[in-house]
Protein backbone atom coordinates (compact mmCIF):
# COMPACT_ATOMS: atom_id res chain seq x y z
CA UNK A 1 0.00 0.00 0.00
CA UNK A 2 1.20 3.48 -0.82
CA UNK A 3 0.43 6.40 1.47
CA UNK A 4 1.60 9.69 0.01
CA UNK A 5 1.49 13.29 1.08
CA UNK A 6 0.67 15.79 -1.66
CA UNK A 7 3.84 16.70 -3.51
CA UNK A 8 4.53 18.83 -6.56
CA UNK A 9 5.85 17.53 -9.83
CA UNK A 10 9.24 19.23 -9.61
CA UNK A 11 10.83 19.24 -6.15
CA UNK A 12 14.10 20.51 -7.61
CA UNK A 13 12.76 24.06 -7.94
CA UNK A 14 10.08 24.19 -5.24
CA UNK A 15 10.25 26.64 -2.35
CA UNK A 16 7.64 26.45 0.37
CA UNK A 17 4.89 29.02 -0.05
CA UNK A 18 1.56 29.56 1.71
CA UNK A 19 -0.13 27.87 -1.26
CA UNK A 20 2.08 24.74 -1.09
CA UNK A 21 0.30 21.65 0.21
CA UNK A 22 0.74 20.79 3.90
CA UNK A 23 3.41 18.33 4.95
CA UNK A 24 5.02 16.88 8.04
CA UNK A 25 8.36 18.61 8.59
CA UNK A 26 11.35 17.17 10.43
CA UNK A 27 12.87 19.78 12.76
CA UNK A 28 15.03 17.75 15.13
CA UNK A 29 16.98 14.48 15.15
CA UNK A 30 19.37 12.72 17.51
CA UNK A 31 20.65 9.26 18.33
CA UNK A 32 22.14 7.38 21.25
CA UNK A 33 24.10 4.16 21.66
CA UNK A 34 25.16 2.61 24.97
CA UNK A 35 28.83 2.95 25.98
CA UNK A 36 29.85 -0.72 25.92
CA UNK A 37 31.63 -1.65 22.68
CA UNK A 38 31.67 -5.28 21.57
CA UNK A 39 34.24 -5.65 18.82
CA UNK A 40 34.35 -8.72 16.59
CA UNK A 41 37.40 -9.83 18.56
CA UNK A 42 35.25 -9.80 21.70
CA UNK A 43 32.60 -12.20 20.40
CA UNK A 44 32.52 -15.70 21.97
CA UNK A 45 35.55 -17.77 20.99
CA UNK A 46 33.28 -20.83 20.81
CA UNK A 47 31.76 -19.36 17.64
CA UNK A 48 35.03 -19.96 15.79
CA UNK A 49 35.09 -16.63 13.95
CA UNK A 50 37.42 -13.67 13.54
CA UNK A 51 37.12 -10.00 12.62
CA UNK A 52 37.79 -10.55 8.92
CA UNK A 53 35.13 -13.25 8.64
CA UNK A 54 32.44 -11.16 10.35
CA UNK A 55 33.29 -8.02 8.38
CA UNK A 56 33.25 -9.88 5.08
CA UNK A 57 29.77 -11.28 5.78
CA UNK A 58 28.14 -8.27 7.43
CA UNK A 59 30.29 -5.14 7.09
CA UNK A 60 30.43 -4.89 10.90
CA UNK A 61 33.59 -4.32 12.96
CA UNK A 62 31.87 -3.59 16.28
CA UNK A 63 28.47 -3.08 17.85
CA UNK A 64 27.13 -1.42 21.02
CA UNK A 65 25.45 -3.46 23.73
CA UNK A 66 23.58 -2.22 26.79
CA UNK A 67 24.80 -3.37 30.19
CA UNK A 68 22.58 -5.67 32.30
CA UNK A 69 19.77 -3.70 33.91
CA UNK A 70 19.57 -1.12 31.11
CA UNK A 71 16.21 -1.18 29.33
CA UNK A 72 14.95 -0.09 25.94
CA UNK A 73 13.24 2.76 27.74
CA UNK A 74 16.57 4.13 29.00
CA UNK A 75 17.95 4.32 25.48
CA UNK A 76 14.71 5.90 24.21
CA UNK A 77 14.80 8.50 26.99
CA UNK A 78 18.30 9.71 26.09
CA UNK A 79 17.58 9.84 22.35
CA UNK A 80 14.33 11.67 22.99
CA UNK A 81 15.98 14.27 25.22
CA UNK A 82 18.61 14.96 22.59
CA UNK A 83 16.13 15.29 19.72
CA UNK A 84 13.94 17.69 21.71
CA UNK A 85 17.00 19.85 22.41
CA UNK A 86 17.91 19.98 18.71
CA UNK A 87 14.31 20.96 17.89
CA UNK A 88 14.55 23.89 20.29
CA UNK A 89 12.25 22.66 23.03
CA UNK A 90 8.95 23.64 21.38
CA UNK A 91 5.85 22.00 22.93
CA UNK A 92 5.21 18.40 21.87
CA UNK A 93 1.68 17.01 22.14
CA UNK A 94 2.20 13.47 20.76
CA UNK A 95 4.85 10.84 21.54
CA UNK A 96 5.37 7.67 19.50
CA UNK A 97 7.77 4.81 20.25
CA UNK A 98 8.74 2.36 17.51
CA UNK A 99 10.15 -0.84 19.03
CA UNK A 100 9.89 -4.62 18.95
CA UNK A 101 11.75 -4.98 22.27
CA UNK A 102 9.46 -3.10 24.69
CA UNK A 103 10.28 -3.00 28.39
CA UNK A 104 7.03 -4.88 29.14
CA UNK A 105 4.28 -6.52 27.07
CA UNK A 106 1.87 -4.02 28.63
CA UNK A 107 1.52 -1.06 29.01
CA UNK A 108 3.02 0.61 25.97
CA UNK A 109 6.33 2.40 26.47
CA UNK A 110 5.30 5.76 25.00
CA UNK A 111 3.17 7.08 27.89
CA UNK A 112 5.93 6.54 30.46
CA UNK A 113 8.52 8.02 28.10
CA UNK A 114 6.33 11.10 27.64
CA UNK A 115 6.06 11.55 31.40
CA UNK A 116 9.80 11.09 31.96
CA UNK A 117 10.46 13.75 29.33
CA UNK A 118 8.11 16.18 31.03
CA UNK A 119 5.43 15.71 28.37
CA UNK A 120 2.78 14.17 30.59
CA UNK A 121 -0.72 14.46 29.11
CA UNK A 122 0.50 14.06 25.54
CA UNK A 123 -1.10 11.42 23.36
CA UNK A 124 1.29 8.47 23.39
CA UNK A 125 1.40 5.02 21.83
CA UNK A 126 3.78 2.38 20.49
CA UNK A 127 4.33 1.12 16.94
CA UNK A 128 5.70 -2.38 16.23
CA UNK A 129 6.77 -3.08 12.67
CA UNK A 130 10.14 -4.57 13.69
CA UNK A 131 13.02 -3.09 11.68
CA UNK A 132 10.54 -1.11 9.54
CA UNK A 133 9.20 0.51 12.69
CA UNK A 134 10.77 3.92 12.23
CA UNK A 135 9.21 4.41 8.78
CA UNK A 136 5.83 3.13 9.98
CA UNK A 137 6.11 5.51 12.93
CA UNK A 138 7.10 8.36 10.61
CA UNK A 139 4.00 7.74 8.47
CA UNK A 140 1.85 7.57 11.61
CA UNK A 141 3.30 10.85 12.86
CA UNK A 142 2.69 12.50 9.49
CA UNK A 143 -0.90 11.30 9.50
CA UNK A 144 -1.48 12.71 12.99
CA UNK A 145 -0.03 16.06 11.97
CA UNK A 146 -1.91 16.40 8.69
CA UNK A 147 -5.23 15.30 10.20
CA UNK A 148 -4.96 17.94 12.91
CA UNK A 149 -4.68 15.39 15.72
CA UNK A 150 -1.20 16.66 16.59
CA UNK A 151 0.78 19.88 16.26
CA UNK A 152 4.22 18.49 17.06
CA UNK A 153 5.31 14.84 17.39
CA UNK A 154 8.28 13.16 19.03
CA UNK A 155 9.01 9.80 17.41
CA UNK A 156 11.59 7.59 19.14
CA UNK A 157 12.78 4.32 17.61
CA UNK A 158 14.64 2.10 20.07
CA UNK A 159 15.58 -1.55 20.26
CA UNK A 160 17.55 -3.72 22.67
CA UNK A 161 18.10 -6.79 20.54
CA UNK A 162 20.83 -8.07 22.84
CA UNK A 163 18.02 -9.24 25.16
CA UNK A 164 16.65 -11.53 22.42
CA UNK A 165 19.87 -13.19 21.29
CA UNK A 166 20.56 -16.87 21.82
CA UNK A 167 24.11 -17.13 23.25
CA UNK A 168 24.71 -20.10 20.94
CA UNK A 169 23.43 -18.49 17.74
CA UNK A 170 26.33 -16.76 16.04
CA UNK A 171 24.33 -15.86 12.92
CA UNK A 172 22.26 -13.32 14.88
CA UNK A 173 24.88 -12.62 17.52
CA UNK A 174 27.37 -11.13 15.07
CA UNK A 175 24.82 -8.71 13.61
CA UNK A 176 22.76 -7.00 16.28
CA UNK A 177 23.55 -4.05 18.50
CA UNK A 178 21.47 -1.80 20.77
CA UNK A 179 20.55 1.81 20.15
CA UNK A 180 17.91 4.51 19.78
CA UNK A 181 17.16 7.34 17.38
CA UNK A 182 14.56 10.09 17.64
CA UNK A 183 13.02 12.81 15.49
CA UNK A 184 10.71 15.76 16.15
CA UNK A 185 8.15 16.68 13.50
CA UNK A 186 5.77 19.60 13.08
CA UNK A 187 3.10 20.59 10.58
CA UNK A 188 4.48 22.68 7.73
CA UNK A 189 4.50 23.03 3.96
CA UNK A 190 5.72 20.73 1.22
CA UNK A 191 9.00 21.90 -0.26
CA UNK A 192 10.46 23.55 2.82
CA UNK A 193 13.61 21.95 4.23
CA UNK A 194 12.62 18.99 6.38
CA UNK A 195 9.36 18.29 4.58
CA UNK A 196 8.40 14.68 3.98
CA UNK A 197 7.19 14.22 0.43
CA UNK A 198 5.76 10.72 0.48
CA UNK A 199 5.64 7.19 1.84
CA UNK A 200 5.29 3.66 0.60
CA UNK A 201 4.37 0.94 3.11
CA UNK A 202 3.69 -2.76 2.65
CA UNK A 203 3.54 -6.15 4.31
CA UNK A 204 3.34 -9.88 3.59
CA UNK A 205 2.15 -12.00 6.50
CA UNK A 206 2.85 -15.23 4.65
CA UNK A 207 6.52 -14.71 5.55
CA UNK A 208 5.97 -14.21 9.26
CA UNK A 209 8.15 -17.18 10.23
CA UNK A 210 11.23 -15.90 8.39
CA UNK A 211 12.04 -13.47 11.22
CA UNK A 212 10.44 -14.15 14.58
CA UNK A 213 10.55 -14.63 18.32
CA UNK A 214 8.20 -17.57 18.50
CA UNK A 215 7.53 -17.61 22.24
CA UNK A 216 6.62 -15.13 24.92
CA UNK A 217 3.19 -14.13 23.64
CA UNK A 218 -0.42 -15.17 24.03
CA UNK A 219 0.04 -18.28 21.88
CA UNK A 220 2.60 -19.69 24.28
CA UNK A 221 0.53 -18.77 27.32
CA UNK A 222 -2.54 -20.49 25.90
CA UNK A 223 -0.66 -23.66 24.86
CA UNK A 224 2.67 -23.75 26.75
CA UNK A 225 3.38 -27.43 26.03
CA UNK A 226 4.33 -26.65 22.45
CA UNK A 227 7.14 -24.27 23.40
CA UNK A 228 10.64 -24.56 24.83
CA UNK A 229 13.21 -22.16 26.32
CA UNK A 230 14.77 -21.56 22.91
CA UNK A 231 11.52 -20.11 21.59
CA UNK A 232 12.13 -16.91 23.56
CA UNK A 233 15.10 -16.08 21.32
CA UNK A 234 15.28 -14.24 18.00
CA UNK A 235 15.39 -16.51 14.93
CA UNK A 236 15.95 -15.57 11.29
CA UNK A 237 16.23 -17.51 8.05
CA UNK A 238 19.08 -15.47 6.65
CA UNK A 239 19.22 -16.58 3.04
CA UNK A 240 15.49 -16.07 2.42
CA UNK A 241 15.45 -12.79 4.33
CA UNK A 242 18.31 -11.43 2.23
CA UNK A 243 16.38 -11.95 -1.00
CA UNK A 244 13.12 -10.54 0.38
CA UNK A 245 14.86 -7.51 1.88
CA UNK A 246 16.68 -6.57 -1.34
CA UNK A 247 13.59 -7.05 -3.51
CA UNK A 248 11.11 -5.25 -1.23
CA UNK A 249 13.34 -2.29 -0.39
CA UNK A 250 14.27 -1.79 -4.03
CA UNK A 251 10.65 -1.89 -5.22
CA UNK A 252 9.40 0.32 -2.40
CA UNK A 253 12.16 2.87 -3.02
CA UNK A 254 11.28 2.97 -6.72
CA UNK A 255 7.63 3.62 -5.85
CA UNK A 256 8.48 6.59 -3.64
CA UNK A 257 10.89 7.99 -6.21
CA UNK A 258 8.15 7.87 -8.85
CA UNK A 259 5.61 9.71 -6.71
CA UNK A 260 8.14 12.30 -5.56
CA UNK A 261 9.07 12.97 -9.17
CA UNK A 262 12.69 12.01 -8.56
CA UNK A 263 15.03 9.82 -10.53
CA UNK A 264 17.75 7.85 -8.73
CA UNK A 265 20.21 10.47 -9.98
CA UNK A 266 18.25 13.12 -8.04
CA UNK A 267 18.86 11.39 -4.71
CA UNK A 268 21.56 13.19 -2.74
CA UNK A 269 21.57 10.78 0.20
CA UNK A 270 20.22 7.25 0.51
CA UNK A 271 19.73 5.65 3.93
CA UNK A 272 18.56 2.03 4.08
CA UNK A 273 17.91 0.01 7.21
CA UNK A 274 21.33 -1.04 8.46
CA UNK A 275 20.57 -4.77 8.36
CA UNK A 276 23.75 -5.92 6.69
CA UNK A 277 26.25 -4.03 4.53
CA UNK A 278 25.73 -6.50 1.68
CA UNK A 279 21.97 -5.81 1.66
CA UNK A 280 22.50 -2.03 1.69
CA UNK A 281 24.96 -2.34 -1.20
CA UNK A 282 22.65 -4.60 -3.21
CA UNK A 283 19.69 -2.21 -2.91
CA UNK A 284 21.86 0.80 -3.70
CA UNK A 285 23.19 -0.85 -6.83
CA UNK A 286 19.74 -1.89 -8.06
CA UNK A 287 18.21 1.59 -7.79
CA UNK A 288 21.02 2.73 -8.54
CA UNK A 289 22.46 5.21 -6.01
CA UNK A 290 26.27 5.49 -5.99
CA UNK A 291 28.17 4.33 -2.92
CA UNK A 292 29.33 7.80 -1.80
CA UNK A 293 25.68 8.89 -1.50
CA UNK A 294 24.73 6.01 0.82
CA UNK A 295 24.48 6.82 4.53
CA UNK A 296 25.79 3.96 6.64
CA UNK A 297 27.26 3.38 10.08
CA UNK A 298 26.66 -0.36 10.45
CA UNK A 299 30.39 -0.98 10.72
CA UNK A 300 30.42 0.77 14.13
CA UNK A 301 27.01 0.02 15.63
CA UNK A 302 25.65 -3.11 13.93
CA UNK A 303 21.98 -3.68 13.17
CA UNK A 304 19.98 -1.68 15.72
CA UNK A 305 16.50 -2.69 14.54
CA UNK A 306 13.94 0.10 14.29
CA UNK A 307 16.56 2.59 15.47
CA UNK A 308 18.94 2.02 12.57
CA UNK A 309 17.72 4.68 10.12
CA UNK A 310 17.40 7.64 12.53
CA UNK A 311 20.62 6.54 14.24
CA UNK A 312 22.52 6.50 10.94
CA UNK A 313 21.05 9.86 9.91
CA UNK A 314 21.84 11.47 13.27
CA UNK A 315 25.37 10.08 13.13
CA UNK A 316 25.92 11.52 9.64
CA UNK A 317 24.32 14.85 10.58
CA UNK A 318 26.56 15.20 13.64
CA UNK A 319 29.58 14.97 11.33
CA UNK A 320 28.22 17.58 8.92
CA UNK A 321 27.55 15.09 6.12
CA UNK A 322 23.95 16.19 5.42
CA UNK A 323 22.97 19.61 4.08
CA UNK A 324 19.66 21.47 4.21
CA UNK A 325 17.52 20.87 1.13
CA UNK A 326 19.25 17.68 0.04
CA UNK A 327 16.95 14.99 -1.31
CA UNK A 328 16.99 12.01 1.04
CA UNK A 329 15.57 8.55 0.32
CA UNK A 330 14.86 6.17 3.22
CA UNK A 331 13.91 2.49 3.05
CA UNK A 332 13.57 -0.42 5.49
CA UNK A 333 12.54 -4.06 5.76
CA UNK A 334 11.66 -6.10 8.82
CA UNK A 335 9.79 -8.96 10.43
CA UNK A 336 6.15 -9.34 9.60
CA UNK A 337 7.14 -9.19 6.82
CA UNK A 338 7.02 -5.40 6.63
CA UNK A 339 8.72 -2.79 4.49
CA UNK A 340 8.53 0.91 3.76
CA UNK A 341 10.19 3.91 2.15
CA UNK A 342 10.02 7.68 2.43
CA UNK A 343 11.30 10.72 0.54
CA UNK A 344 12.17 13.95 2.31
CA UNK A 345 14.16 17.16 2.03
CA UNK A 346 16.83 17.42 4.70
CA UNK A 347 16.10 20.15 7.29
CA UNK A 348 18.12 23.07 8.60
CA UNK A 349 19.14 22.04 12.11
CA UNK A 350 20.23 24.53 14.74
CA UNK A 351 21.66 23.78 17.26
CA UNK A 352 23.92 21.18 15.72
CA UNK A 353 23.07 17.50 16.08
CA UNK A 354 25.13 15.88 18.85
CA UNK A 355 27.16 12.74 18.28
CA UNK A 356 25.44 9.43 19.01
CA UNK A 357 27.99 8.48 21.68
CA UNK A 358 27.25 8.88 25.41
CA UNK A 359 28.06 12.32 26.79
CA UNK A 360 31.45 12.63 28.53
Amino acid sequence: MTSLLPCPEDQSTLRATPSAPPAAVLEGIAGYVPPRVVANSGLPSAWGIDDAWVHRRTGIHERRRADPGVSTGELALEAGRRALAVAGGAPVDTVLVATSTPDRPMPAMAPQLATRLGLGGAAAWDVNAACSGFLYGLATAAGALLSGCADRVLLVAADLYSTLLDPEDRSAGIVFGDGAGAVVLRRGRSGEPGSILGFDLGSDGSGDELIEVRGGGARERSAPDGYGPGDRYFRMQGREVFQHAVTRMTQSSQTVLKHAGWSPEDVDRFCAHQANARIVKAVGERLPVPGPRRVTNIERVGNTGAASIPLALADAASRGELNAGERVLLTAFGAGLTWGSAALLWPRLDPAVPGIEPSP
